[in-house]
């Protein structure tokens, strides 16, 4: 997300960073698109397969992809927060935050939220009104739906500046980068901590109208947190190749495990919300299991991305630039299409395959052409 999450002014070293948030972009969309036609998680509108051969990839996607890909984006905002802070000031850095930010929020939730709305209430509902005759019933205003994300980091970010102004963080001493060790033992920690929220906060509860999952936000703070701690001690850098060769083995040990959470359910006949939260051993079991492969994966994402990524051509320039667009906009090309395609007679997990790949594409040309409008360069 260009505007979010900015490397401007970064070195070229960094570029890799760019090419990474295009793929976490893309898995957004893909993720959201997934929901809509299977995979566990609410959405605007839904038609689900019931293909159990569809659903447990579909399972396996979303789960894996909200291990980390959230999470990464909070630690790549957090990577660039300080330098932006220190670079232009307390006062101009909180205005840019507000404008960058809080005018795209407001957005959403006064203009896109309640046209994604009524898209579904006319087409897939059938209640043929006029979008007029719709706004005079709606009464949800205040609905962040994606733009959690933005809400929760504009949230993150003041409190930082808060930190930095009243709390005293200048730490003299470097703190080395972790190895592959450390990195695991850290995420047994965090799932630990995560299991103890899900207690009370389980995976799927949802603050309303801001749409935050309390459930998940246990990696979201620490992520960030670490983002900023990244950015001091050059972290980026000093994460050696073979930190990142052994957690990439990790990866594929936690993935053979995936197929045990199917095997648990199944010898227990226990309920999958047993996974989600409360006091059960398969919660621990599960939450310390999305972090240990969440934090695997990211650490190999950057290894990976600093090593063999750290290019860029004329197409990716574009794609990055448009990424926050893309991330606002695209639940407007899903719900688009998808309800276009609603009453095909065939199966929703062959939709996914026929439809998923012209939502990315149609998600990026649209966020191309929105930045041809005057003044939103300026602000997304």
């Amino acid at each position: 997300m260009s505007s979010a999450i900015s490397t401007s002014g970064s070195s070229h070293k960094l570029v890799y960073i760019d090419n990474i948030k295009i793929i976490l972009t893309i898995l957004v969309i893909l993720h959201h698109t997934v929901i809509t036609y299977g995979g566990s998680g609410g959405w605007y509108w839904v038609q689900k397969t019931s293909c159990f051969a569809a659903l447990v990839p579909m399972t396996m996607f979303v789960s894996i992809n909200q291990s980390f890909f959230m999470g990464f984006f909070f630690l790549l905002a957090a990577y660039f927060t300080e330098s932006s802070y220190l670079k232009k000031g307390t006062a101009r850095f909180i205005t840019d935050r507000l404008v960058r930010l809080g005018i795209p929020l407001l957005f959403y939730s006064f203009v896109l939220s309640p046209i994604l709305s009524y898209l579904v209430y006319y087409f897939a509902k059938g209640d043929h009104i006029t979008f007029l005759q719709y706004l005079s019933g709606y009464d949800s205003w205040i609905d962040f739906g994606v733009m959690w994300f933005v809400a929760a980091l504009l949230v993150f970010t003041m409190l930082y500046v808060f930190v930095q102004q009243f709390v005293k963080t200048d730490f003299k001493k470097a703190i080395p980068a972790l190895g592959a060790f450390k990195i695991l033992a850290f995420a047994v920690v965090l799932g630990t901590i995560s299991f103890i929220v899900r207690i009370v906060f389980p995976v799927g509860w949802v603050l309303e109208s801001v749409g935050f999952q309390l459930g998940h936000f246990t990696q979201y703070i620490s992520l960030f947190i670490i983002g900023i701690l990244a950015a001091r001690n050059n972290w980026l850098d000093q994460i050696t190749d073979q930190t990142g060769k052994h957690l990439k083995q990790s990866i594929w040990l936690f993935l053979l495990f995936f197929p045990i959470f199917f095997l648990i359910r199944a010898k227990l006949d226990m309920p999958v919300s047993w996974y989600s939260g409360g006091f059960h051993w398969q919660s621990l079991l599960y939450a310390v299991w999305e972090q240990c492969i969440g934090l695997s994966i990211i650490i190999v994402f950057l290894t990976k991305g600093r090593k063999s990524w750290n290019h860029t051509s004329g197409l990716r320039a574009k794609l990055s630039r448009s990424n926050f667009v893309v991330y606002i906009f695209h639940p407007l090309v899903i719900v688009g299409l998808t309800l276009m395609i609603r009453n095909w007679q065939i199966d929703p997990a062959f939709k996914f395959i026929i439809i998923a790949p012209i939502i990315v594409i149609a998600s990026y040309v649209l966020g191309a052409l929105l930045l041809q409008i005057p003044g939103i360069k300026k602000i997304l």
